[in-house]
């Protein structure tokens, strides 16, 4: 028994693959399909094109064999797990996995003591792959930087969080930072394809028509290891049916869901999405959660939803509920940091808040009355006394202190502010913001009213 088999015999660490091994050596015929057709190089790695292009740390890692560390960002099924199982396979260190679901610091200085004392003995690097290390608290995190920074262990880690959030900032700066994209539906049906002819697969027994294809794609959302899950129980489905095609009606059948009719490029994605601002801006909640839904399980991309919200709560609520785009602005930066299925909660969320907020388009109506004097022309000069006066001879020129009528600074007026003239004189009446009475904007019209006022000199415009 050498000096690492110790680490085999407590809960939450896998066994040191040898030299040449692989997260697939066990893998057998009964094994699921994701596993059976986990690419086994870089080159059959589907996506990510980025991080296999020549001089990538990951081609340094494996073709040239340098010791990096790497910290694998992604949303599911990405190909974080493959990157370490092709790492495994096609380098010459031994490989050790561990899962932080699992495992705890003793477990971790056991991975690095291992590592260490097979180096010393016989020369042998070790990669260290960490599944779901934000899972680690910082403790468990803590463990593992002597083996980084000493080099004993070369480092893969994998999480599907943000880890500037979720990973300590000594372990971020010792490793290189790879952000893995989720799969395009190009990527998918290219998964789907190999999958189905591959003799590690299904070894072209059974074919699959185009509409269940695409089915599978929009359910597999970018995920590739479960458009083949969804993929092998179709498969199964068409088996027990004595059929050797897969047919919409096998794919909802095995996936339990019905196929969403709605494309991402054609006139269901305008329609749906059209219907779902509509009823957000017309305040009806269970329309708008209706429309969302179509659209989440449709595949749509969460992002595209989160940036429409953010667009509708200045567009639509503005100031009548303040609150608004700062709840449709954390639903996006919730959809980056989570990411889907858990973000549709976000997104509900956000759609939900809106859709029951007071409603305005002033902002909108006021962006646009500017923008139409702006574009017609009626631009006129900056007034004098509002022109910079932070130089040498900018008083001599009739700028601010200088001008005939003084800039008068606010903070010394009474309420803060001075009755002075802002807009061009082109436009020196203009009223481009008009308040509405509704929500909290209301409380708005009153003080911008009583302000305008005394801007103008009781003049309150209106043009």
């Amino acid at each position: 028994m050498d000096e690492t088999d110790g680490l085999f015999d407590v809960p939450g660490a896998s066994r040191a693959r040898g030299s040449g091994g692989s997260l697939e050596a066990n893998t057998h015929e009964s094994a699921p399909l994701a596993v059976r057709m986990r690419p086994r190089t870089l080159d059959e790695l589907v996506g990510q094109s980025q991080l296999r292009e020549p001089g990538s740390p990951l081609r340094q890692l494996i073709d040239d064999q340098r010791s990096l560390s790497l910290l694998l960002w992604g949303p599911p099924g990405t190909g974080k797990t493959t990157i370490a199982a092709i790492v495994s396979g096609q380098t010459d260190r031994r490989f050790v996995e561990i899962s932080a679901v699992s495992a705890g610091v003793k477990e971790v200085r056991a991975a690095i003591e291992g590592a260490r004392a097979e180096l010393v003995g016989t020369g042998r690097e070790t990669v260290l792959f960490v599944d779901e290390v934000h899972r680690f608290s910082k403790a468990q995190q803590d463990a593992l930087l002597p083996g980084v920074e000493n080099r004993w262990v070369t480092l893969v880690a994998a999480t599907t969080e943000n880890p500037f959030f979720s990973v300590i900032s000594p372990l971020l700066s010792r490793s290189l930072l790879l952000r893995l994209e989720s799969l395009t539906d190009d990527d998918i049906r290219d998964v789907v394809e190999r999958a189905r002819v591959d003799e590690r697969g299904l070894a072209g027994a059974v074919e699959i028509d185009e509409a269940a294809r695409d089915h599978l794609v929009r359910l597999a959302g970018g995920d590739a290891r479960r458009a083949l899950t969804y993929l092998e129980a179709a498969a199964g489905a068409a088996a027990a049916r004595g059929v050797t095609t897969i047919d919409l009606a096998t794919a909802e059948t095995a996936a339990d869901q019905a196929a969403v009719r709605y494309d991402r490029q054609g006139d269901q994605h305008y329609d749906v999405t059209s219907a779902f601002i509509k009823s957000v801006r017309g305040s009806d909640a269970d329309a708008a959660l209706h429309y969302l839904a179509r659209m989440i399980e449709a595949g749509e991309d969460p992002r595209f939803i989160a940036r429409r919200l953010v667009i509708l709560a200045s567009e639509d609520i503005g100031l009548a509920d303040p609150t608004a785009l700062t709840t449709a602005v954390a639903a996006a930066q919730a959809v980056q940091l989570i990411g889907m299925p858990e973000a549709g909660l976000n997104l509900a969320h956000a759609t939900i808040a809106l859709a029951v907020a007071p409603k305005s388009n002033a902002v909108t109506t006021a962006l646009g009355a500017a923008t139409a004097d702006v574009r017609a022309g009626r631009i006129g000069a900056v007034p004098p006394h509002l022109r910079d006066g932070h130089y040498a001879g900018a008083k001599k020129l009739g700028h601010a202190s200088g001008a005939a009528t003084p800039y008068r600074y606010s903070h010394d007026e009474p309420f803060g502010i001075a009755e002075q003239q802002y807009l061009p004189d082109v436009v020196a009446d203009a009223a481009y913001y008009q308040p509405t009475s509704h929500g909290a904007e209301a409380g708005v019209k009153e003080r911008w009213e009583r302000v305008r006022r005394i801007i103008r000199g009781g003049v309150t415009g209106g043009r």
